[in-house]
């Protein structure tokens, strides 16, 4: 995110990004993070990307000192907060960094108010200011003197981002910040956070596991797998050009198709694909995302003939499974069409695939 302009009382004590150089960390003889490097840059939003296990949530609580660093250096700004093998260890309470976890962790006892200003001096007249006129700015102004458990879910999830936003954090650190919502305020909640941070110009790190949140939030996206980092990139990049099956598949299910490259490309049960850059003979797999199917119920001779066995409207998509024969023998295909596209159960449509929709893997990386 570059905010154009950042009103005073929003603005982070000191703009400084956050810097995580070749860290490693076990637990006992497990390695869950095996030298990974993030940089975050100020007023950048980075996400963790990737399944549960794959070292997420350990590298946040590494960043903020709730875990000691065993190999590598972090730094915030220019100061060493962490640095292994027995080098400093800062506390979390000296990193000046605001911590986000998923279960928004409110004090029961204190109002809304007294939880956001949680921490601050009295003396600090100004983010105290900062936090009113927040609060009144977010829709939450009558909500002051309330106790968190009379807020709905999405209430609670802004006023612990106000909280950890109060002290002027360094650094953000988000855990999962969305997924005690209902789907229907998620996404009303991730355009209010956005905008929040947008105007904060602080250095954001955020853990998900769900990629829509990280494409929507993220100026760069870092796929975790494993404890490593495979691939890292703005969201097009991701999603467009995913260096593997993998980093293709968390954006949701894909049809995959069985090939062997010959004569310079991939013949298979949805047409005639270009190798690229595979040699002759290797084996490999083609990934075609469901909205990458385009379908029509007009045939004409020559198309690829599918037959289809489901069709559900999802008001906004029509989700279709297909099959190569009438009985759904044999491969079935997935396809997402935009709007109503309910052909008759059993009837024929013709499919055809993009070629720059294609993605292709060699089988030992699928």
């Amino acid at each position: 995110m570059s905010p154009t302009t950042t009103p005073p009382a929003a603005a982070a004590s000191k703009a400084d990004g956050l810097h995580m150089l070749n860290v490693s960390h076990a637990f006992g003889d497990d390695t869950v993070v095996s030298g990974v490097s993030v940089f975050v840059e100020p007023g950048e939003l980075v996400c963790l990307l990737g399944p549960s296990g794959c070292g997420k949530t350990t590298l946040l609580r590494l960043a903020a000192g709730l875990e000691d660093l065993q190999v590598g250096r972090i730094t915030i700004g220019e100061d060493t907060v962490a640095d292994g093998q027995g080098g400093k260890q800062m506390p979390p309470e000296k990193r000046n960094v605001g911590l986000m976890f998923q279960d928004f962790a409110l004090f029961p006892h204190l109002t809304v108010y007294e939880n956001i200003v949680f921490g601050l001096s009295e003396k600090d007249k100004a983010r105290r200011a900062w936090a009113r006129e927040t609060l009144s700015t977010m829709g939450l102004g009558g909500y002051a003197d309330a106790f968190p458990h009379t807020l709905s879910g999405g209430q609670q999830q802004r006023v612990a981002l106000l909280r950890a936003l109060a002290p002027a954090p360094r650094v953000l650190l988000l855990d999962e910040p969305f997924s005690g919502l209902d789907v229907n305020r998620r996404a009303q909640i991730r355009q209010d956070t956005f905008q929040i941070l947008s105007r904060s110009g602080i250095a954001t790190l955020m853990v998900t596991h769900d990629p829509e949140e990280a494409m929507f939030m993220a100026d760069r996206i870092l796929v975790m797998q494993n404890g490593r980092i495979i691939q890292s990139g703005t969201p097009v990049d991701i999603y467009f050009r995913p260096q593997s099956a993998f980093v293709a598949e968390l954006f949701g299910p894909v049809n995959r198709l069985d090939c062997r490259v010959e004569n310079g490309a991939l013949d298979s049960a949805l047409g005639r694909f270009p190798a690229n850059d595979l040699a002759e003979g290797t084996e490999a797999q083609v990934l075609i995302r469901p909205e990458a199917l385009s379908l029509s119920q007009s045939t004409t001779e020559g198309d690829i003939l599918l037959t289809v066995l489901t069709a559900r409207s999802l008001g906004r998509s029509t989700h279709l499974t297909l099959g190569l024969k009438d009985d759904g023998a044999g491969p079935l295909f997935n396809a997402r069409m935009p709007g109503v596209f309910l052909p008759e159960i059993g009837s024929q449509v013709s499919a055809r695939v993009a070629p720059e929709s294609v993605l292709i893997f060699p089988k030992s990386d699928a």
